[in-house]
């Protein structure tokens, strides 16, 4: 299998809504999108599923290595070898990968975020990060674009954690800030039992409803900063941000049914929005 087959592979089974997005890229940006993003799959996957976090941690480090001996020319990854290629022309740095690979580290080491700000750091490392890689491979002549990218990235982690909070709990991990879940009196048992009717309590939903109204903000904060000029190129981005509203929207229309269930959008339907974007522009 070549490297280029690899990648392809490892994006199209993750499922993601990214996948959607990649499909309308011309046929290079589309190849460095895919690398990129698969290589951002295969950390991840290192902390998700490794059950030994020692295991776990050296994977990550041997991650670390590849990427600095894929940086001088050593790659022996299929990922690092299909990666590599357009790293120069789409100005992705060793420091890049390794911010990622940190965020992942952190995952490791950490399972509970005290406040906001300590979880926005997170969010900067696994989502703003690849925002700001994405938006230079689809293109931009602005640099106020990389903020609307790195807010963008962000807004679509808060969907993910909104979305994954049961899924992270039977990992026993709570990504919802804790002095956010005293304000509305949730205890963490109550989250990682995953169990209905009281998981479902009306200070359940108040707690999620607070993420999602920060989300929506999120979003609104990210579209507001692309600048004009780069509209057209970030079109894969506006993809992905609408894919991923849409999602949200369905949970909370659903009474953010998250503990017990993972809502997901069918295929069709992301490739309509995808589709819809790309017309529409927007």
């Amino acid at each position: 299998m070549t490297p280029e087959k690899y990648v392809q592979d490892k994006a199209a089974q993750s499922g993601s809504s990214f996948y959607y997005a990649f499909m309308f890229l011309s046929p290079p940006k589309r190849a460095a999108i895919t690398a990129f993003y698969a290589f951002c799959r295969e950390v991840d996957d290192v902390v998700d599923d490794t059950i030994d976090s020692g295991v776990a941690a050296t994977k990550l480090a041997w991650w670390r290595q590849e990427v600095a001996g894929a940086f001088a020319g050593r790659p022996t990854h299929p990922v690092m070898k299909a990666l590599m290629p357009h790293a120069e022309a789409n100005r992705i740095s060793a420091a890049h990968l390794s911010a990622v690979i940190d965020g992942c580290q952190m995952d490791l080491e950490q399972t509970r975020y005290l406040d906001f700000a300590g979880l926005q750091r997170y969010c900067h490392l696994v989502a703003g990060i690849v925002g700001e890689v994405a938006a230079t491979i689809f293109g931009r002549t602005s640099e106020q674009t990389v903020a609307y990218a790195h807010r963008l990235g962000q807004a679509l982690q808060l969907t993910n954690i909104i979305r994954d909070v049961g899924d992270d709990a039977r990992r026993g991990r709570i990504y919802l800030p804790l002095d956010e879940m005293q304000r509305f009196d949730v205890k963490a048992s109550e989250i990682l039992m995953r169990q209905a009717p009281w998981g479902y309590s009306d200070r359940f939903i108040a707690l999620m409803r607070f993420q999602a109204e920060r989300a929506h903000r999120t979003y609104d904060e990210a579209l507001a900063l692309l600048p004009q000029v780069d509209r057209n190129a970030q079109r894969p981005g506006l993809m992905m941000a609408n894919i991923y509203r849409t999602l949200l929207r369905e949970i909370e229309s659903d009474g953010f049914q998250v503990l017990h269930q993972r809502t997901s959008l069918t295929p069709l339907r992301k490739l309509w929005i995808a589709a819809r974007t790309q017309w529409r522009g927007r």
